[in-house]
């Protein structure tokens, strides 16, 4: 097991390894008398083993719809209102199971409990534990646009159990290495090293590579999280915690038109490309970094290509995300491999010639 340490004021470990459920009890502590277990509806067997595991409380089940469908008022409510049913206090707990919709979900519900209870992440998927379960941020959607109603709520702890990886479908774990290769173009060049030397090793869910890259992209997050939990900004020219935006802006419009279709990762993969072009259009990162990225997204099984909207039509949505400051639109880009910056109001011409790149319709 690799314990990872996430400081600040609520301080807190990450710890990687294998067969680790008995982890969250030790995260929860002996205060509290009742948790609530907000899982993911599609995991019974998991569910029945932490179940096992946390037999010294008295526990709640909270079951969520799949995928971004449990991130909805409708379902904060309806956990509100059980909490509220079995008499939940502020010394109980909130434990998550499942991937990055419903980390984001439980974190949410635990956050808005009585102003803030403990929580404890145990995230199933690739894309959770790199990215979603760790750095204190929650959310749901609404109809306007993804993530843009939440707090930040920092766990108790994170359990980041590697065997769970082992029954997550292959397009899962694939879609989930578009966040780790975007740590490595960000702040950890080291990764696109290890994905270069050998793709196939990390669609392994065994392979020592692929724990390696992990354990590296969560790195990058704690560094970052630790320096700028709130995404006040960085120091040095340095975006801050905006810097883990990079390709998210366009992502997230790609989501939201595609009613959720294309996963978080695959999206995150298109939107570093093109914001990879949008560095090269507008004169900031050079040829041989800007074309790494499709190599390195493809080579894993990532798309690095989009053409399922207008660019006119993904602005509007963009428009409306939360990286959007009055009316300027943010866009996080490289100067050059680990040296990030944000470009505001990037010209329309530039990006029409990075969306062009990607073979949409300029």
């Amino acid at each position: 097991m690799k314990r990872l340490h996430v400081a600040g004021a609520s301080a807190y470990d990450v710890v990687v390894g294998h067969d680790l459920l008995a982890e969250v009890p030790r995260m929860l502590g002996d205060a509290p008398r009742r948790v609530a277990l907000v899982h993911s509806e599609a995991l019974p067997d998991l569910t029945a083993r932490l179940e096992e595991t946390l037999s010294g409380y008295e526990l709640l089940r909270v079951p969520l719809p799949e995928g971004e469908g449990a991130k909805s008022a409708a379902v904060a409510v309806a956990a509100w209102e059980a909490l509220g049913e079995a008499g939940f206090t502020r010394s109980d707990a909130v434990v998550s199971l499942g991937g990055g919709a419903t980390t984001d979900m439980a974190g949410f519900i635990a956050a808005t409990w009585l102003r803030g209870v403990r929580v404890v992440h145990v995230p199933t998927t690739l894309l959770a534990m790199v990215d979603a379960a760790v750095g204190g941020k929650t959310g749901m959607n609404t109809s306007t646009g993804k993530n843009l109603v939440g707090s930040f709520h920092e766990p108790a702890g994170v359990v980041c159990d590697l065997s769970v990886l082992q029954t997550l479908p292959r397009a899962e774990l694939v879609a989930g290495l578009g966040e780790v290769i975007k740590c490595g173009f960000i702040a950890d060049p080291e990764i696109l090293t290890l994905v270069e030397a050998d793709p196939a090793a990390l669609l392994d869910p065994a392979s020592a590579a692929l724990r390696e890259v992990i354990e590296r992209a969560i790195a990058v997050k704690i560094e970052v999280v630790v320096a700028d939990l709130k995404e006040t900004g960085g120091v040095d020219g340095h975006p801050g915690r905006e810097v883990l935006n990079y390709g998210h802006t366009l992502a997230h419009a790609i989501e939201r038109h595609s009613g959720y279709r294309v996963r978080h990762g695959e999206a995150v993969a298109i939107g570093c490309c093109f914001a990879a072009e949008l560095g090269r259009a507008t004169g900031h990162l050079d040829d041989k970094t800007a074309d790494r990225h499709a190599r390195a997204f493809a080579s894993v099984g990532l798309p690095v290509a989009w053409d399922g909207a207008s660019l006119e039509d993904l602005l509007a949505i963009m428009r409306v995300d939360k990286k959007v400051r009055g009316n300027t639109l943010r866009m996080v880009i490289l100067r050059g491999l680990a040296d990030p910056m944000v470009l505001a109001n990037p010209a329309e011409e530039s990006l029409r010639t990075a969306y062009a790149a990607l073979g949409g319709a300029r």
